[in-house]
């Protein structure tokens, strides 16, 4: 409900400024071409796919879904960067793409100065994963079990969880085996199979914790997690920073006011309306949508520039 609540507020904000009138104005010259940086079937693929079907619904606009994956979102940054900027073409990526892993290619071309950023859907419910009914199921089991000098084998997905790891690891006094993997499904699947002990997944745990499958044995955002509201923070067991995130909408840069405010506001009234499709998968998977746009979202998109910048002097000094 909290989340809804500030979804609100984003969308009564947008109705009282001039991008409102340009938004009702705009619309496509065609069809829209919808980048997903995600494997196709897993959660945050489904979420862009529904916002998609839920937009046409709404409005009567064409998006056309294509998987574009790869080099933790890159792939697709650097391909977006190449398409008009007319509203035509947009990309659905999380906010380390942007403000992390941009940071360490250092392609000037892919930073989020070169780019529109359109509107956040929900914000990372971002925790560390293992079997709940496994060796690993508690922070306690993790300790005692690399204190005696088992391997704890530690799934990531991107360059930034690889280094939220080693990080965590060297705060805590443990030497984490880790496995980079293609996402947050292909944690889960590799620690279901037991080729991984534990690893960061951002909301596609929610149903396998709710079932008593998993446990999230602790939390990795400055909130607690809609699923384990008792799990301890990493922040409380060492690590200096979070691992905090938004999946997000972006353009090619450059995009015309009225263009951004008539894609904002179609991404957040589909995620607002608690009986589209798009709104229920993110309240059941990702503690409900978070609408971020306009200048509120520039801000956030240039502090977790400066905390990337933060944490890649932590892990390289």
């Amino acid at each position: 409900m909290k989340h809804f609540a500030r979804n609100l507020v984003v969308l009564a904000t947008l109705a009282t400024t001039p991008l409102a009138a340009f938004a009702e104005e705009w619309s496509p010259s065609g069809p829209i071409k919808l980048m997903i940086g995600f494997a196709a079937g897993g959660g945050a693929d489904t979420q862009a796919r529904l916002i998609a079907e839920g937009i046409e619904a709404k409005t009567g606009w064409s998006i056309l879904p294509e998987q574009v994956t790869g080099n933790s979102g890159l792939n697709l940054a650097k391909a977006l960067a190449a398409e008009p900027n007319d509203g035509t073409a947009i990309g659905m990526v999380v906010s380390e793409t942007l403000a992390y892993n941009a940071m360490v290619v250092g392609d000037p071309e892919l930073q989020a100065d070169k780019f529109t950023l359109l509107a956040t859907t929900a914000a990372f419910q971002l925790g560390l994963v293992a079997m709940a009914d496994g060796a690993f199921s508690d922070w306690d089991k993790v300790k005692t079990a690399a204190e005696a000098g088992t391997p704890v084998r530690f799934g990531t997905a991107t360059e930034r969880q690889a280094d939220m790891a080693y990080h965590f690891g060297k705060e805590t006094g443990i030497d984490f085996n880790i496995v980079s993997v293609a996402g947050g499904k292909e944690i889960m699947n590799g620690i279901r199979a037991g080729d991984l002990d534990i690893g960061w997944v951002a909301g596609a745990q929610s149903k396998a914790v709710s079932q008593g499958e998993m446990t999230n044995i602790a939390t990795a955002i400055p909130t607690p997690l809609a699923e384990s509201p008792d799990a301890p923070s990493i922040i409380d067991l060492g690590s200096k920073f979070y691992l905090d995130g938004y999946f997000m909408f972006i353009a090619p840069g450059g995009m015309p006011d009225e263009a951004r405010a008539a894609l904002a506001k179609a991404i957040s009234e589909v995620l607002n309306d608690p009986d589209s499709q798009a709104g229920q998968l993110v309240t059941r998977g990702f503690g409900g949508p978070t609408v971020v746009i306009g200048d509120e979202l520039d801000a956030i998109i240039a502090k977790a520039s400066e905390d990337a910048k933060a944490l890649r002097e932590a892990v390289t000094e």
